[in-house]
């Protein structure tokens, strides 16, 4: 019983960093090292640092330090978003499912099926906390349709824009796509802002 309440105190921690630290990466590289983080359902989150990024895609390093950059970046935009705290976990949760798919295939490191596995992740994580139901189901689905922005401006067939446009508020989608797409060293910010652009406009022109 005394665990279960050093983990929600954990959790609503986590929280208030990420809805009002300029930079929530900072406590979160704090609590790294806390036994407890290592801990179910944390140990969900903690897992990304095992989990190997393309360098080429990601020359940051692993799952977290991505999404170490990622937050502190959606910290910086959150005052767009309809649901800051919705937006901020699903920033933090994006890549969960990483872990459990990264693979090596030919030579280079892939995650293909993160976004899905990831959507069923979050929700694990958040009903762990007894979260709201709408909360649990918006934070799963950003993180479920996250990838779409590279579907939809490649022209991949990989997605599902029409569940996408009926499951997700696609601006709020857009916010967090630009992060994740920010969440990196040296991005190209001029393209990845025009790729949002060419992704809302095709998704909104979409018949």
């Amino acid at each position: 019983m005394e665990n279960a309440k050093e983990k929600r105190k954990l959790f609503e921690d986590i929280h208030l960093h990420l809805l009002e630290d300029e930079y929530p990466s900072e406590y979160l590289s704090t609590i790294l090292s806390v036994p407890l983080f290592g801990e179910y359902p944390f140990s969900m989150i903690k897992n990304l640092t095992k989990a190997e990024q393309s360098p080429i895609h990601h020359p940051e390093g692993n799952a977290w330090k991505h999404t170490l950059l990622v937050i502190d970046e959606a910290a910086r935009r959150r005052k767009d978003s309809k649901d800051k705290q919705v937006f901020m976990w699903a920033a933090l949760l994006h890549d969960i499912g990483k872990p459990d798919t990264t693979r090596i295939r030919k030579g280079k490191i892939t995650s293909y099926d993160h976004d899905r596995v990831g959507a069923i992740m979050s929700k694990e994580f958040l009903l762990y906390f007894n979260c709201e139901e709408d909360f649990i189901e918006k934070v799963s689905a950003l993180v479920r349709y996250h990838m779409h922005i590279l579907y939809v401006v490649k022209d991949l067939s990989f997605g599902n824009i029409e569940d996408m446009k009926e499951n997700t508020d696609i601006n709020e989608l857009a916010l967090l796509s630009l992060c994740d797409r920010l969440g990196r060293l040296t991005p190209d910010k001029e393209r990845e802002e025009k790729n949002i652009k060419l992704f809302l406009n095709k998704v909104q022109n979409r018949r």
